[in-house]
């Protein structure tokens, strides 16, 4: 049952509830384990290390270290039928979680625009195998329980950011099973329908191919990617992954700004290109559970 993975705290009262819409209005912002049992590829020495939250930079941003516990942060939206979600990765280099600015806030971004969310919680640092297995658990924990959470199982996407967009990645194109069978969530499809790559880190090589971890095929969902010619990890990793993705033919779509760095999420600020970003992105997440297909514009006349 859904509630075993429940962390406990205030929801408890919610439990013993058995009316759909009375359990959802309990289990919302309630965080959830991925593995009632210990996770695959867990390094014992990082695990007994304490949990913390950050904010010595005084940047205006959460920082969460020393994560042991892969959980999602459950965020949904009012929906008459089944809403469309997305698994949230903040970034951190596999260091940390930027847990506010590239979590909650953007958590908040997709519940403005009717998709529920969901915060993932995955393990640093310096865990990429593990943290691969948090997201793919990740989708196949929200696919199984989709009735629960009264989502679309057929329209759950990712979106990451810096280190989380490689995680998005690693998940809708990396090689191999993320993780050994563990249980009946695992029967099902770890691959999101849709990504969102926001600044990725680490997905292109110096002589501009794709990292060998990944092999991007016709079967890699369609992918946004929005990035600056100024980020400090790099531009060429969002041109060497839209043209791998072109390649493939996969529906794709990127945004490439004059400046804006690298670390922004959703932060406003005036006058520099970047900003705002979400504006398209929103009208991407839109098309991607739209039922009606896009015309063929390839076909018309041209001048």
């Amino acid at each position: 049952m859904l509630q075993n993975y429940l962390c406990r705290g205030e929801n408890d009262r919610y439990l013993k509830e058995t009316e759909p819409e009375l359990l959802r209005a309990g289990l919302r912002g309630g965080t959830f384990r991925l593995w009632t049992n210990e996770a695959p590829f867990t390094d014992k020495e990082k695990a007994a290390q304490p949990e913390f939250f950050d904010n010595s930079r005084h940047d205006g941003s959460l920082r969460l270290h020393d994560i042991s516990v892969p959980a999602v942060t459950f965020r949904p939206v009012e929906s008459k039928g089944r809403a469309p979600a997305v698994i949230v990765c903040p970034g951190g280099g596999y260091a940390y979680l930027a847990y506010e600015r590239e979590g909650f806030a953007i958590c908040d971004f997709l519940n403005s625009i009717g998709f529920t969310a969901f915060l993932l919680k995955y393990r640093c640092p310096d865990q990429r195998t593990a943290a691969r297995a948090d997201a793919a658990r990740a989708i196949r924990f929200c696919r199984y329980h989709a009735r629960e959470f009264n989502i679309d199982p057929g329209k759950i996407g990712i979106i990451g950011f810096s280190a989380g967009g490689h995680l998005a990645a690693a998940v809708s194109a990396g090689k191999g099973e993320p993780y050994p069978e563990a249980d009946d969530i695992d029967k099902l499809s770890f691959v999101p329908d849709y990504a969102a790559l926001i600044y990725p880190a680490y997905l292109a090589t110096e002589d501009m191919k794709t990292s060998p971890e990944f092999d991007v095929t016709p079967n890699t969902p369609p992918t946004l990617i929005v990035q600056t010619e100024d980020d400090s990890v790099r531009v060429e990793n969002a041109l060497v992954w839209y043209k791998a993705l072109r390649d493939a033919g996969v529906k794709a779509e990127m945004h490439l700004y004059e400046c804006g760095g690298h670390g922004y999420a959703t932060v406003y600020r005036p006058g520099i290109p970047v900003t705002g970003w979400q504006k398209l992105a929103e009208k991407w997440f839109r098309r991607r559970v739209e039922e009606n297909d896009m015309p063929a514009f390839s076909k018309e006349a041209v001048s």
